[in-house]
């Protein structure tokens, strides 16, 4: 007779799996089977099955950028919309003058119509971030529509016009595209009080949130000191890092050099430590995907930052991407800018920013602009501006409180929009204000 068997699965992907049923026993004494090949679905609709799957990926993807969208955008209207408050004061103010010169002097009144003249070019800025916050909710209501048509297609894969589907989804990726071209970046023009998180550490380290992932991931890693180290604390949230509980911890496979590490996309970039080599470190497998060398960078205090800290090379990351910033004796020490692949970790351009980095205190990346401080103690301000997409720098003067008098780590998230600051033993945020100029279809 033929065994019982029971129902078998012989591969773990639904899309994949064989099932096979014990049938029958022919007269023969054969046994007969039945496979059935796939368990879920039809051949013929496989191609249908895949297609709507990178869709409901593609659709995914979207709505978590619309989550990233929506949050800098509304902390950018609610900066605009202090300066409006602050401009309908100075107008009335100028008005009541206008009405009673007698009682005002003539430069007083002057200064006061400087300064309203000034502020009256951000009435149309305004208005551009109101319709685009409007703009963000029609295109909210649009991903949600789609997301219901997808589910919906699950049920019935011949109900709905796939293509027509596709060509939403199209629509709607490059309405978003333009809206972030419009919003996504700007000029640094002043970085806010500092906001002290914890006090904890030795006086030199790094910490820092993912710079890529979803909003609902509020991961925090730690990693004290600047020599030598290899354990990273994971704490599932700030909270947690806040109170010191509920963290996990990470031993690197090899030691780190400095405090320029960064987290994108689930993954630790450092420097390891006595060399110019580039590690990325996967935290979920616990385990160094690439590592590559940095050719010609110096290392072991050869170009560190003025505080020193083996701060030889410094990774980054901002709208644009991965970064590394170093110098090489090639390049007379002077700081070097470059694009780097986050896959593969090979240098995709580099650019010579002429400022040497000896007398740099910590430099920082946004939106391609590299932004460098003229020292790490007390007194500092953002001194130096070099624009990739230029090739070209500038010198600025924008201040920024030190509040603990010895920075040695400045890194910007461009997902949260703050500079993270390790500042002699304090973690320190501060937001940052950004000017975009907004281009109209006419431009």
């Amino acid at each position: 007779t033929c065994p019982v068997l029971s129902l078998q699965t012989l591969f773990q992907s639904p899309d994949e799996g064989w099932q096979v049923y014990t049938s029958a026993q022919a007269p023969d004494g054969k046994c007969l089977c039945t496979a059935v090949i796939p368990v879920q679905g039809s051949c013929s609709r496989d191609l249908r099955s895949l297609q709507l799957r990178q869709l409901m990926d593609k659709v995914q993807n979207i709505s978590q950028s619309m989550e990233v969208l929506d949050l800098r955008t509304s902390r950018d209207l609610q900066y605009v919309r202090n300066t409006e408050a602050l401009m309908r004061m100075l107008d009335s103010k100028l008005r009541i003058a206008a009405e009673s010169q007698k009682n005002l002097n003539a430069r007083s009144f002057q200064e006061l119509k400087e300064k309203m003249t000034e502020l009256l070019p951000l009435l149309p800025v305004l208005e551009q971030y109101k319709a685009d916050t409007r703009l963000i909710i029609h295109l909210k209501e649009e991903v949600r529509n789609v997301s219901r048509s997808l589910l919906a297609i699950q049920e019935e894969m011949g109900a709905y016009d796939y293509e027509e589907l596709q060509h939403r989804v199209l629509m709607l990726e490059a309405k978003l595209h333009a809206c972030i071209q419009k919003l996504g970046c700007g000029k640094l023009t002043g970085v806010s009080n500092p906001i002290t998180i914890r006090a904890s550490g030795s006086r030199f380290g790094s910490w820092m949130t993912d710079t890529m992932s979803p909003s609902a991931d509020s991961r925090v890693w730690y990693m004290d000191g600047y020599y030598k180290g290899r354990r990273v604390l994971e704490f599932r949230s700030m909270d947690d890092f806040v109170s010191g509980q509920n963290f996990i911890q990470h031993l690197l496979p090899h030691p780190w050099a400095g405090t320029g590490h960064v987290v994108f996309n689930g993954s630790l970039y450092y420097n390891k430590f006595q060399s110019n080599i580039a590690v990325k470190y996967h935290f979920r497998s616990r385990s160094i995907l690439v590592q590559r060398n940095l050719a010609g960078a110096g290392y072991n205090n050869t170009f560190p930052y003025s505080w020193g800290g083996f701060s030889d090379i410094d990774f980054m990351v901002d709208e644009n991407g991965l970064w590394a910033v170093y110098t090489s004796n090639q390049n007379a020490g002077n700081i070097v800018v470059s694009r780097v692949d986050p896959q593969s970790l090979e240098v995709l351009r580099s650019w010579d920013t002429g400022y040497p980095k000896r007398s740099a205190g910590e430099s920082f990346m946004i939106c391609g602009i590299l932004y460098v401080t003229n020292s790490h103690l007390a007194g500092a301000k953002i001194y130096f501006a070099y624009y990739t997409n230029s090739s070209s720098y500038e010198y600025t003067d924008i201040p920024f409180h030190n509040q603990y008098s010895h920075i040695s780590m400045l890194d910007y998230n461009p997902r949260e929009r703050v500079l993270y600051t390790w500042n002699n033993g304090h973690q320190v945020l501060y937001n940052v204000t950004l000017f975009h100029v907004i281009k109209t279809s006419g431009e």
